[in-house]
């Protein structure tokens, strides 16, 4: 408890300074020339929608840093195979995220439905909801495509409201993401389906595509986003013991499914509107209020928020942070980012213009710093192959890296690029002659490369 009570101190201290030129500026993906791809349902092939992706300009203040994004990942997007026919679309919104969060006081509040984030893609962050919920006036689900309106309208919370996560699995393209009305969004960790150690989707089999950043249960994972109120949002993994000491471990949700048969009451005991008994298509985790809390003294659980007080890579001094929680097989795990309540003080935070002096903030030059470079992470895979070889960069990839594959005469054969905000790229290589060949990695003036056999029965 000591430790805790020092690291509140530091966190204190380093928040009330602010973070001029620090993660909450440094960290967003900007870019102004490559655009978007999607997939359309029943075409493996991606089509260009011409939509600049990632975030186009960082500016900041001495209270904010804001945010000029698309909302459209560089990874491709789609289909959405639930019958949702929306397409990502250019979002053309600025986000005004403080630079100095601050602890919310009072009473907890809780996410709300749409925006409660923003990647460092400039993606939104949506809670675990979908707009769907439970009916007792009419004992059906109300809200969403094909359901009757909820009683209190759209947004309104019923004491039974449904998690998206499971119950929209059909609709989430291979990132796990699907749009609302064009602005694509993820509930959850947003790493490719396919990079799960349990593949509970089959959408990347035929319309493949990547996320923001592959799973390391090496490395601390990336800083991947910040919720409304100001604190960051990491990956899946961190150090176990929040000094920043004890090794790096999954860090661990403290939600649990209750041991209920009957929806009657909350897990604090509270006597509400009944729901459908547990079974069938209303399976236990069908619901947020399925779910309890417990609290968990171990450093490498979180609280209630779905966080804690830490040290991280781009914040030694400590900060509270989000973590994108998963399973041992990397499947999400509720509450899956933030919430089901704000740690901080939260409000909407898209603006339609800025109406303060700001600086802008220019990303440095192409090229991974020496020390990303050298802790990267690459497979190259499968070795030997006889037709595809994908090479998969663990990760966060923060700069556009170029990928070729070379003969052992030097000749380039094919070229391909992974960028910023993905994390992998194939080579087909049916028609490329058997032998032994190197795949090389590019970034800046930093060089790896693998080598890789190509092998035919």
């Amino acid at each position: 408890m000591m430790r805790k009570a020092i690291l509140l101190l530091v966190l204190a201290a380093t928040v009330s300074a602010g973070y001029a030129q620090g993660p909450a500026i440094t960290s967003w993906l900007q870019n102004t020339t490559t655009t978007g791809t999607y997939y359309v349902q029943g075409n493996s092939t991606t089509i260009g929608n011409g939509i600049l992706v990632n975030c186009q300009k960082v500016e900041y203040s001495n209270d904010f840093v804001y945010v000029t994004a698309t909302g459209v990942p560089s990874y491709p997007t789609g289909p959405f195979l639930d019958g949702n026919m929306s397409q990502a679309e250019d979002q053309n919104a600025i986000f005004q995220i403080p630079l100095n969060p601050q602890a919310n006081g009072g009473a907890p509040v809780n996410t709300t439905p749409g925006n409660i984030g923003i990647f460092i893609n400039g993606v939104a962050l949506f809670d675990y909801r979908d707009g769907v919920a439970w009916d007792p006036s009419t004992n059906a689900l109300c809200g969403g495509p094909g359901n009757s309106p909820c009683p209190g309208g759209p947004g309104a919370t019923m004491d039974w409201n449904r998690d998206a996560i499971p119950a929209e699995m059909d609709g989430f393209d291979c990132s796990k993401g699907h749009p609302a009305m064009g602005n694509y969004h993820h509930h959850q960790n947003p790493s490719a389906f396919k990079l799960d150690l349990n593949v509970v989707s089959t959408v990347c089999n035929l319309y493949d595509a990547d996320g923001l950043y592959a799973i390391d249960p090496n490395q601390h994972s990336p800083l991947i986003g910040y919720a409304y109120d100001g604190f960051p949002i990491y990956g899946a993994y961190g150090y176990r013991n929040s000094d920043g000491t004890g090794g790096i471990v999954r860090i661990k949700s403290s939600y649990q499914l209750r041991n209920i048969t009957v929806r009657t009451h909350h897990a604090d005991g509270t006597d509400v509107d009944d729901g459908p008994a547990v079974g069938g298509q209303y399976f236990l985790g069908y619901f947020r209020e399925d779910y309890e809390y417990v609290a968990n003294s171990d450093d490498d659980y979180l609280d209630e928020h779905n966080g804690r007080f830490c040290v991280t890579p781009e914040y030694p001094g400590g900060i509270y942070c989000y973590f994108a929680t998963v399973d041992a097989d990397y499947n999400s795990a509720y509450p899956y980012a933030v919430g089901p309540t704000f740690y901080g003080n939260a409000s909407p935070r898209t603006v339609n213009s800025i109406t303060e002096p700001t600086t802008v903030y220019s990303a440095p030059p192409v090229g991974l710093t020496e020390l990303n470079w050298e802790t990267m992470d690459v497979s190259v895979f499968p070795n030997p192959s006889s037709d595809l070889i994908a090479v998969q960069i663990n990760g966060m990839v923060k700069n556009d890296v170029q990928v070729a594959l070379i003969d052992m005469s030097g000749k380039q054969i094919m070229t391909a690029q992974i960028n910023q905000g993905q994390t992998i790229a194939y080579f087909d290589v049916q028609t490329v002659y058997s032998g032994t060949y190197i795949v090389q990695l590019t970034s800046g003036s930093n060089i790896e490369s693998q080598k890789v056999i190509l092998k035919r029965d």
